[in-house]
């Protein structure tokens, strides 16, 4: 049996930087790598390709797509994948699912998308010998999953049903090593395994190369019977009932929204978490448990909605790790603005009566 050593731990949410190849560091008192990763942001607008092959050896990312996109935590699988990659290391990535995402901005080298995936079915066992297929035809030296969500659950059984080494939770790879929870203080540091899955920001999506690029079709999913299940279909879930930070779309309120039933009424139609800002929270419209922002609710989600929100310091650290940010305010230079990838400037009550107009519209054209 191997003994580890334990490590100091270090908290993979505390304020990093991030070094020139990309890979996320928590260096205590350093600022090296931010000054140099500022300047290659100044560098020119064409990034070369990372290596154009021969290639004789495979890293394979898989992920699962949403909505025909890649998730943040399969995104950052893939950016750990390209910044370790050797140039004689090709960097797979296969999807379960419709992806319409540019897989060379990604880093990826050749894309496998599986497009007819029927997500509506539990079928695990299927997507694991799926796998396994692709591992008689590829031969990967290494399997990189996000440690979340369906990614993680396949993860881990495949690497069983392969009977391949498997380390989870990775809160930091590098080229030789890598880094695992041991308690709440400590740290494992740990050599690479075949199968490993990453937690969350473990590297940069901001590449400084890009991959070759190339799509394929994935080979079809095989048939598969899963003993014991009776497959019911899905049903969508309340996402009133989810944590904020759990939520894939949510609708913020702040201190512009004063008709509260037509926030309600369109965040159910929509089918979004609610959550407010510290000003709409103190003023009693809101529950505690509903704010977002530094003294409030750190989220993640994908889409982010925020009407009537001018977007406080502490509001906006609440809101940096979404995707899509959208603010709907009558001043244009409100500093939520300078975080929004969208900015309405409109009245927030006429915005949502029209939003929910348009969206019992199409229920109903359905």
């Amino acid at each position: 049996m191997t003994v580890h050593t334990p490590v100091r731990r270090v908290d993979p949410r505390r304020p990093a930087i991030i070094t020139p190849a990309g890979l996320r560091r928590i260096v205590l008192g350093s600022s090296e790598g931010e000054r140099l990763a500022a300047n290659l942001s100044h560098g020119p607008a064409t990034k070369p390709v990372r290596s154009a092959g021969p290639f004789s050896r495979t890293t394979l990312v898989v992920t699962h797509a949403e909505r025909g996109a890649l998730t943040d935590g399969a995104r950052q699988a893939i950016a750990a994948a390209a910044i370790l990659a050797t140039a004689d290391t090709e960097v797979l990535v296969a999807v379960l699912g419709a992806c319409q995402d540019d897989a060379a901005a990604l880093g990826v080298d050749r894309l496998l998308v599986l497009d007819d995936l029927d997500s509506s079915r539990y079928q695990p066992t299927a997507c694991v010998r799926w796998l396994q297929g692709l591992q008689t035809r590829h031969s990967p030296t290494q399997w990189l999953f996000a440690d979340s969500g369906a990614d993680g659950q396949l993860g881990r059984r495949f690497a069983v049903q392969a009977g391949l080494d498997l380390i989870c939770g990775v809160v930091e790879l590098g080229a030789n090593a890598l880094r695992v929870p041991a308690n709440s203080r400590q740290d494992w540091l740990r050599p690479h395994a075949p199968v490993m899955l990453l937690a969350k920001a473990v590297a940069s999506t901001k590449l400084p190369f890009v991959g070759l690029g190339l799509r394929e079709a994935a080979p079809a999913l095989p048939a598969a019977i899963e003993a014991g299940i009776e497959d019911l279909g899905l049903k969508a879930g309340d996402p009133q009932t989810l944590a904020l930070e759990e939520a894939d779309f949510i609708l913020a309120a702040g201190n512009g929204v004063t008709d509260l039933p037509l926030f309600h009424s369109l965040a159910l139609e929509v089918g979004a978490a609610v959550g407010a800002s510290r000003v709409a929270v103190d003023d009693g419209r809101f529950a505690r448990a509903q704010q977002i922002g530094a003294t409030g609710k750190t989220v993640s989600a994908s889409g982010y909605l925020a009407l009537g929100i001018s977007g406080a310091v502490q509001h906006l650290q609440g809101i940096k790790d979404c995707r899509h940010v959208i603010a709907v305010n009558l001043d244009a230079s409100a500093p939520i603005a300078r975080r929004a990838d969208l900015t309405v400037v409109e009245d927030s009550a006429a915005l949502m009566q029209a939003l929910l107009g348009l969206v019992r519209k199409q229920k109903e054209g359905v």
